[in-house]
């Protein structure tokens, strides 16, 4: 059973590389971080993709989860680690959902990363809570939803502060 990853693992499955963030899991430092990092373009492709159609875009990005569930848990399963650091398609997903309902601009998407990275690590109750019990690809996806809920309700108190 293999417990670490590179290129080669990452390459060996379609799975692998999209749950991997197109290989930025495989970055030494900050993998999460990293895999964060890749909603930003992808975001943008998207946005340009979906046009006005917000429906269809909310709709892509749970399937997005559901999808990431069976990719997340096979790559798991695949490499042993059941949460592998380098596994960062739960980022990626949760950070697109962000991004959506974040305001335009600079400050507001950066302050977006800031707070979805530091409950991401940090992991208030209760996602470390959830974190723990579920098993699999549902416990990858979910604690990265509940980061994404956090940082919202904080972007939304900040807005409404902030104007």
């Amino acid at each position: 059973m293999r417990t670490s990853a590179d290129w080669r693992f990452v390459l060996s499955h379609p799975a692998h590389f999209i749950s991997f963030g197109f290989g930025s899991g495989l970055s030494p430092i900050a993998p999460g971080t990293m895999g964060t990092l890749v909603a930003f373009p992808l975001y943008a492709y998207l946005k340009s993709w979906f046009g006005h159609s917000d429906w269809l875009f909310l709709f892509f990005i749970f399937q997005l989860f559901i999808f990431g569930i069976w990719l997340c848990g096979k790559t798991g399963r695949d490499i042993g680690v059941e949460d592998h650091s380098g596994i960062v398609f739960d980022e990626i997903a949760a950070f697109l959902l962000v991004l959506y309902f974040t305001p335009e601009g600079f400050f507001w998407q950066a302050l977006a990363f800031f707070l979805f990275r530091f409950f991401d690590i940090l992991k208030p109750p209760p996602i470390a809570y959830y974190e723990r019990m579920l098993r699999g690809g549902l416990g990858v996806m979910f604690d990265d939803l509940l980061a994404a809920f956090y940082a919202l309700i904080c972007l939304a108190l900040f807005k409404s502060f902030l104007g």
